[in-house]
C-alpha cells in the first residue's frame, strides 16, 4: 500500500518539477497570447554560455520527505520503531528531495550583450534555442520580460 503512495507523490513531484521552464526567445506563457508587445532592433555584442542554478522552492524537500517518510514508516511493526523510522525517513528524504529538485531544475543558457539601435545596451539571459552570436541582428520584443529573437525582417529600412 505504501509503495503506491510512494508512486503516488513521486509522480506529483516529477510533474511540478517539469512543469516549471526557463525563458526561451521562442517559448511564451499562455497569458502573453493576444497581449501587444513592441520591438526594437539591435545587435548581439557578445554571448556565452552560463548556468542557471535550480530552484529552491520547496517542493522537493516536502515531496522527498513525504517519501522518506512512508518509506521509513514501513521498517517495523513495532510502533516506536516506526515512528522513529518516519522521522529519519523524513529527514533524509527532505534533504535528497531538496538536492534533487535543484538538479532537475538545473539548467544551461546564454547570456547576451546587446546594442540596441537607439538606447544603450544591456544583458539578458535566455536559453539560446534559436542559436544566436555575436554580430546577429536581433528583434528586441518586450511584453511583461524581455526576449530576443533573430532578425528576419527585410532589410528595407522604409518598414521599421
Amino acid at each position: 500500500m505504501s509503495r503506491n503512495y510512494l508512486l503516488f507523490f513521486l509522480s506529483i513531484f516529477i510533474f511540478f518539477q517539469t512543469s516549471c521552464s526557463l525563458h526561451s526567445g521562442s517559448t511564451y506563457e499562455r497569458g502573453e497570447m493576444g497581449q501587444p508587445q513592441s520591438f526594437s532592433k539591435g545587435v548581439i555584442i557578445s554571448e556565452r554560455n552560463v548556468t542557471v542554478k535550480g530552484t529552491e522552492s520547496g517542493v522537493g524537500a516536502i515531496s522527498g520527505a513525504l517519501m522518506g517518510g512512508l518509506g521509513g514508516s514501513t521498517v517495523s511493526d513495532n510502533g516506536p520503531v516506526s515512528a522513529i523510522g518516519a522521522i529519519g525517513g523524513a529527514i533524509i528524504g527532505g534533504m535528497v528531495g531538496a538536492q534533487a529538485e535543484e538538479l532537475i531544475m538545473k539548467n544551461e543558457a546564454s547570456e547576451f550583450i546587446i546594442q540596441p539601435d537607439a538606447g544603450e545596451p544591456f544583458t539578458l539571459i535566455q536559453i539560446n534555442d534559436e542559436k544566436l552570436k555575436a554580430g546577429d541582428r536581433v528583434l528586441i520584443i518586450n511584453s511583461d520580460k524581455i526576449r530576443i529573437t533573430k532578425d528576419l525582417t527585410k532589410k528595407n529600412k522604409n518598414l521599421f
